[in-house]
């Protein structure tokens, strides 16, 4: 069986989701769909949803609340270049989300 699919060649953790993510990612903001549809790493739509709803609350627009999701994906991205670097030591605790 092969893994990984159309997720590409990060070392990020993979999470089973129970949900349909098609139906969730339907059902988003059409400002979050822009999003992921641009974004770097394959991201649930159910996790966005999370981080697009609170980063609305707590920054009160939704273009700051964008700019929040291009910098959780930058830490992410970050986090996973030092994984690569390290050739499979353990992540360094500093860069945890």
């Amino acid at each position: 069986m092969r893994r990984g699919g159309n997720l590409g060649a990060t070392r990020l953790r993979r999470r089973w989701r129970p949900d349909d993510p098609m139906r969730v990612y339907d059902t988003l903001p059409p400002e979050l769909r822009a999003w992921i549809a641009h974004a770097a790493l394959p991201w649930s739509p159910t996790s966005c949803l999370k981080l697009w709803r609170r980063a609305l609350r707590e920054e009160g627009c939704a273009e700051r609340a964008r700019a929040r999701l291009d910098r959780a994906e930058a830490a992410c991205l970050a986090r996973d270049r030092l994984d690569a670097k390290e050739n499979g030591r353990p992540k360094d605790a500093r860069f945890r989300m």
